[in-house]
Formats: structure tokens, C-alpha cells, sequence
């Protein structure tokens, strides 16, 4: 019999901005945020602090909303040197249980203790002792949850944010899973969400009653998913040597785009999350690749290449725009723009797969 997977999901608690906190005594127990600008002038939130979360306050928020739901906000230039150094301590502390490590970025990872190198046994205490010594030995805290599988590791590391513990055995996953909300599933936006709802679907019991087929008939190849998911099946591993291959942002309009500079100044808030989103993770690419879905649901793909690594806003957005325009013709109605980096050649990272497109 197969020995049964125990995984971890570790989840730094509003990282950026505790760093932050931990850091400069005068923002602590205040709401700030780390990027974005006060002037409301463009960018995005990178991280939120739980004082600016009560006010609804979100990472990827434009920084305009953000300082209309919190006048009162402190924005916090982003060091991510910083950052860099203390996920390295964290990614550390990680090794002493396991080396079967799937980062997903500075401040999330997956760890397969199935197998721990301290013979614990239960993946219950060496969460435990995770979280005991990433406080120790960086004042942060962090939020953890353990499962059988990837997803449903994930989602409990969720729960009881911030600091928080949630084991779901396997015993119990299917019956999580009918009771999960839509809009809990990892993977599913908004846009899947009010769909699922439109059609009496509104969390994994309402899901389970659907066939396969009729799940693959309204989402795509995400709906064998959800069919398997739903039943707690789930068989992925988690991968140690994953590598970023594409980096980028996308969004879904509430009523389609006709107009080339409507695209065009969407284009730019998607361009400010991409190279957020780059300096986040320390990446330059060469190739820029926009994507295109019209309101027919018909998708294509532009993209160029240049002869060096780039990672600067201006040219993200101006490239971005020129793709576009190559392709418009007048009167195409438009539902989605995305833009994304890729050949990041011999660059080394340990960021792992981020799959953002």
C-alpha cells in the first residue's frame, strides 16, 4: 500500500508589509501598504498590512482605490533586497525538515515531508516547529496547512489567517470540498465565479452533482479539474526543481473594449502589475507576448524579442501597445488583454513555476 502524502503549505502572513513593520517600530499597528503611490498617480499594491485590510484594502489593488478606501494609508517604497534575504532565512529553515521544496514565490512554498529528515513523522509538529522558529528567528509570522494533497494544502493554509494551523485529513477532504465555496477554489477569478453562480453553482456539492463531460462543456479543460478536485483527487507532486518560464497579468473587462485608447490605457495598468510583478521575483525577459481574447471568445497571441533582457515599464507598455496595435481593426470588440515576459535565458532563480497565464 502506498504510504499516504503529507504536505505543507506555508504562507508568509502580508510579508512585504510585515517585513516592513518588523523593521520600522512607526509603522507598526498602522495601516500601510508596500508599492503603489500616494499621489494615486499609477502602480499597484504589492502587499497589505492586516490594519489596511480592515478597510479592504488588497495586494494588486490600483493605488488610487486603495487611498480612497484608507485616506489615512502609509505607502512603503518596496526594498526587495530585503525580502530576498528573509525568504532565504525562511527557505533555510525549511531544509532542516525537507528537501522536497516547491517555492511559488518569496513568501509561499509547498514542502513534501512524507519523508522528513528529522524522522518526526507527523506533518502536524513540523508545521508546528516551522512556525516556532520562522518567528524565532525573523519576528514574522506565518500561516500553515497540511493535507494529503497540493490543493487542499493550499487552500487550509487560508483559514485561519494570520498564524494559523489547519490540518484536513484525508478523511475528511471530500466532505471540505462539497462545503467549499466556489470562489475558494484555487484557480477560480471572479469571471469563473459569477459564471458557476449564473448557473446554480456555488460550492463543491453543487459541483459534484455535475458529469465530466458537463463540467468540460461549460469551463474548458479546467472542468476535469473540478471533477477530480471536488473528490478530493488530486496527484501532483510537489516539484523541487520547477523554473519561472513566464512571468505576466492579465484582466477580464466587465463590457468590451472598441476604442484603441480605452486598450491602450488598460494596457498600461496591466504593463504596471507585469513589472511589479518582475521586480517582485528580480527577472528580466526578452520576449513580450500579449494576449488578445475578442468578445466572439476567439484568442490570439503577438509577441517580439529583443536582444537583451529588458524588465523597464515604459518599454513593457510601449511594446505592448505596438502588438496591439499591428492587430486591431476597427470595430473589434475586446474582452481581455494580457501581457507576459518569457526567455529569461540562463538567469537563475528560485522562485519556482509561476503560472500566471
Amino acid at each position: 500500500m502506498n504510504q499516504t502524502r503529507k504536505i505543507i503549505h506555508i504562507d508568509m502572513d502580508a510579508f512585504y508589509a510585515s517585513v516592513e513593520q518588523r523593521d520600522n517600530p512607526e509603522y507598526r499597528g498602522k495601516p500601510i501598504v508596500v508599492g503603489g503611490s500616494p499621489e494615486g498617480r499609477g502602480g499597484v499594491v504589492a502587499a497589505a498590512s492586516y490594519e489596511a485590510r480592515k478597510f479592504g484594502v488588497r495586494s494588486a489593488m490600483p493605488s488610487k482605490k486603495a487611498k480612497e478606501l484608507c485616506p489615512h494609508l502609509i505607502f512603503v517604497y518596496p526594498r526587495f533586497a530585503a525580502y530576498k534575504e528573509v525568504s532565504k532565512k525562511i527557505r533555510e529553515i525549511f531544509h532542516r525538515y525537507t528537501d522536497i521544496i516547491e517555492p511559488l514565490s518569496l513568501d509561499e512554498a509547498y514542502l513534501d515531508v512524507t519523508y522528513d529528515k528529522q524522522n518526526i513523522g507527523s506533518a502536524i509538529d513540523i508545521a508546528k516547529l516551522i512556525k516556532e522558529e520562522i518567528k524565532a528567528e525573523t519576528g514574522l509570522t506565518a500561516s500553515a496547512g497540511v493535507s494529503s494533497s497540493k490543493f487542499v494544502a493550499k487552500i487550509a493554509s487560508d483559514l485561519q489567517k494570520p498564524d494559523g494551523l489547519t490540518f484536513i485529513g484525508p478523511s475528511k477532504i471530500e466532505s471540505f470540498m462539497e462545503k467549499l465555496p466556489v470562489e475558494k477554489f484555487y484557480g477560480v477569478g471572479k469571471v469563473t465565479s459569477d459564471k458557476m453562480k449564473s448557473l446554480g453553482l456555488h460550492n463543491g456539492a453543487d459541483l459534484k452533482r455535475l458529469t465530466e463531460n458537463e463540467l468540460v462543456k461549460h469551463f474548458g479543460k479546467s472542468g476535469k479539474f473540478f471533477y477530480k478536485i471536488v473528490r478530493g483527487i488530486d496527484e501532483r507532486e510537489v516539484h523541487s526543481d520547477r523554473e519561472t518560464k513566464s512571468l505576466g497579468a492579465e484582466d477580464t473587462f466587465s463590457h468590451d473594449l472598441t476604442e484603441i485608447e480605452e486598450m491602450n490605457a488598460e494596457l498600461d495598468k496591466i504593463a504596471l502589475l507585469v513589472f511589479e510583478r518582475l521586480k517582485k521575483y528580480d527577472l528580466k525577459g526578452r520576449t513580450i507576448t500579449v494576449k488578445i481574447k475578442y468578445h466572439d471568445f476567439k484568442q490570439i497571441t503577438r509577441n517580439f524579442s529583443f536582444n537583451h533582457p529588458i524588465s523597464e515599464l515604459q518599454i513593457i507598455s510601449e511594446t505592448a501597445k505596438d502588438l496591439l496595435l499591428k492587430t486591431f481593426k476597427e470595430g473589434q470588440k475586446i474582452r481581455l488583454l494580457g501581457i507576459s515576459l518569457s526567455n529569461f535565458g540562463a538567469q537563475k532563480n528560485d522562485k519556482g513555476q509561476l503560472e500566471l497565464f
